[in-house]
């Protein structure tokens, strides 16, 4: 039996007076507006869809750099979730901000660069300013997630030749163009970022279907990155319930995909992966990789 941990739902509090909603850039998400998912209803989603652990991540579109209900979220489920926070890197008091989360409990940092309520590319990643953030993360081995675009790349190559040690996680995977196919030469860029060790790829339904667009044949996607980056850098994701489909739906459509890959690869991506990145994980109990 291969576990199943997901690296990437999100929890939205139907109670708006206990959790103000104060989204990035000021705009909530529509799908974080049309499907709220308290810690319980994903709790009842992973049971149905057989998910053991979550690493949940700030719903940035919801509640920007207030991370209350992500953390009280944790602290009602601490068997079965670790939390991913974001803060305003470019503040002067970032690094506190980053321990004030660490310490009620959350395991990663998220930047967030883009999305759909921003659709371009920001350009304060890889400012000077998120200097001291960076170097926190380095020491203390905190996996930065930065959803991004491909433009983003080059600002990403600068902060990793300056913090070499930093583990990052590409969410959707920087959101690669892969409808030209093998050898994906439009994505060039997000393949030059295995070079970096820290670099890790987290793997969604976005990314499943967008390989299957175009001249991209599936197997010849996850050969690719697999070649590129191995299973040990990359760990699935659901984005339940930004993807707009249940969450047993996307853990069924990543289990298809996957199947063709040797056993140790699919155990590595749904689940080993995930516990490297989030030790925190492994004192959980549950199956193991």
């Amino acid at each position: 039996m291969t576990d199943i941990i997901d690296i990437h739902p999100h929890v939205i509090s139907p109670d708006t007076a206990a959790y103000p909603l104060k989204p990035l850039g000021g705009n909530q998400s529509k799908w974080s507006e049309a499907h709220p998912t308290s810690h319980e209803d994903l709790i009842a989603a992973m049971d149905g869809a057989g998910v053991s652990k979550a690493v949940v991540v700030q719903a940035s579109t919801a509640y920007g750099h207030d991370n209350s209900y992500l953390a009280d979220s944790v602290a009602a489920h601490p068997d079965r979730f670790t939390g991913v926070f974001s803060v305003d890197v470019m503040a002067e008091d970032a690094v506190e901000k980053i321990q004030y989360w660490q310490g009620k409990g959350l395991s990663g940092l998220r930047l967030f660069t883009t999305g759909s309520t921003m659709p371009g590319q920001a350009g304060w990643l890889g400012d000077p300013a998120s200097f001291p953030a960076w170097a926190h993360a380095e020491k203390t081995g905190l996996p930065v997630c930065v959803q991004m675009r491909p433009e983003g790349i080059p600002a990403l190559t600068g902060l990793l030749e300056r913090f070499p040690g930093a583990i990052v996680i590409l969410d959707h995977l920087a959101r690669p163009v892969l409808e030209d196919g093998a050898p994906y030469a439009a994505a060039q860029g997000l393949w030059d970022l295995a070079a970096h060790p820290g670099v890790h790829l987290k793997l969604t339904l976005r990314n499943i279907e967008a390989a299957q667009t175009g001249a991209s044949r599936l197997e010849d996607f996850l050969a690719h990155i697999l070649d590129l980056f191995g299973a040990s850098r990359i760990a699935w994701g659901s984005n339940f319930p930004a993807a707009e489909r249940t969450l047993a739906y996307i853990v069924e459509r990543a289990q298809e995909a996957l199947a063709p890959l040797p056993e140790a690869d699919r155990r590595m991506i749904f689940s080993g992966t995930a516990r490297k990145l989030y030790p925190v994980l492994a004192e959980m109990p549950g199956v193991e990789a």
